[in-house]
């Protein structure tokens, strides 16, 4: 990455690298150094103090080598909080999970196992090296792994919160927070029913911070997630965009883009804003058609009024391709009017109504932004039709 590397995160990583250097017999230190592309030195001086050999190797190259270095000697060597420090820096440009989402990933396991399949503590060692991790708790001699056991199987007093906490869950690097929803979310972790209740409370909170839990595949039938950066668009919503703005720039184009912007997060909303762009549509087409409407007209009324104006109805034409065309048209919009009578926010849930998904959303939206697209564009073909026919009778 060619960003600067903060002064902090710079100074970590060197002194872990020297401490993993040093983690070599003394008599292997100089070549250990020569393979990582920091200066030679003897093996008298590496005997002397293995540390301040590689310090001094490292004080002598910038920041890049830094990193590259590093890098090279995770790939020779397993050197997890190095690997952290590494992940970290990569992970700068990227989209944060912040403090606040993690926090509510960690109260999503309050007062409940981590896994339903396994044992938590051989859950966390797929994650994290915990034999190799030296403990915060006890000290000295001890390592994480032998906190866990004390605190949550010898003892019962280390919560679900705390635990994860001290793993690290707040802090960590983006691809250890999203390592650890992979395993917690596992089939080989959950039953069919830990996955069903855990794996949409997780994708909800993510989606907030612009990721997704999305299924990778299948193990014997059940599904694996992955952690996924939400899609943000696509080459039709910059041309539906750029469609609405020219047609009108305030009501409907901004319509437009709210609805965009909640597709993933708020579906219900999303849903209602993609009838009520339709509805905009019509209703602005009409009135400039010179047209009437009354307020109490829902979606389907009013298209099948513009469906006049437009010559959209399927028996205006006579080939048979464009009256199915048009007459799945016409279902999409009734369709899109049960759809958000059902599942936006526009009314009551009751106790039994099906909650939307993002993917529900999605679909609503792009309908709408496409009927909405074709309906201003046949507008304006008409226009310049009735423009050439009075420019004709003048003539």
């Amino acid at each position: 990455m060619n960003d600067p590397i903060p002064p902090d995160a710079l100074k970590q990583i060197r002194h872990l690298l020297a401490s993993a250097i040093s983690d070599t017999k003394a008599y292997g230190v100089p070549a250990l150094c020569r393979r990582l592309n920091l200066a030679d030195g003897t093996e008298e001086e590496a005997f002397a103090s293995k540390y301040k050999y590689a310090q001094k190797r490292l004080a002598e190259v910038q920041a890049p080598q830094v990193v590259e270095s590093a890098k090279a000697l995770v790939a020779e060597e397993p050197h997890f909080e190095l690997s952290e420090q590494l992940a970290k820096i990569d992970e700068l440009r990227g989209a944060d999970v912040t403090t606040l989402t993690r926090r509510r990933l960690i109260a999503l396991f309050d007062g409940r196992p981590l896994a339903t399949e396994i044992d938590d503590i051989d859950l966390i060692r797929l994650v994290w090296p915990i034999g190799q991790i030296v403990a915060p708790i006890q000290g000295t001699g001890h390592t994480l792994e032998d906190d866990i056991i004390r605190h949550t199987i010898r003892n019962d007093d280390l919560t679900q919160r705390e635990l994860l906490e001290t793993l690290g869950l707040l802090t960590c690097s983006r691809l250890q927070l999203f390592k650890f929803l992979a395993a917690v979310t596992a089939p080989d972790a959950q039953t069919p029913a830990g996955q069903a209740a855990i794996v949409p409370q997780i994708d909800e909170l993510l989606r907030r911070d612009g990721y997704t839990l999305a299924v990778a595949g299948k193990i014997s039938g059940s599904p694996h997630y992955l952690v996924q950066k939400v899609p943000t668009g696509s080459p039709a919503d910059e041309s539906i965009s750029a469609a609405l703005a020219a047609f009108d720039p305030d009501q409907v184009h901004s319509r437009w883009m709210a609805a965009l912007d909640r597709r993933a997060t708020q579906p219900e909303g999303a849903i209602t804003l993609a009838r009520t762009l339709l509805e905009d549509v019509c209703k602005w087409i009409l009135d400039q058609a010179g047209e009437t409407w009354q307020e109490a007209d829902d979606l389907p009324v009013l298209y099948r009024k513009l469906a006049k104006v437009l010559k959209l109805a399927p028996d205006d034409h006579t080939e048979q391709v464009f009256k199915q065309i048009l007459g799945s048209c016409q279902s999409v919009v009734e369709s899109l009017g049960a759809l958000r009578n059902k599942l936006s926010d526009a009314h009551s849930p009751g106790p039994k109504r099906a909650k939307p998904q993002p993917r529900h959303a999605e679909l609503a939206v792009n309908l709408a932004g496409a009927m909405a697209t074709f309906l201003v564009s046949t507008w304006q073909a008409r226009r310049q039709e009735r423009v050439a026919d009075a420019k004709a009778k003048i003539s």
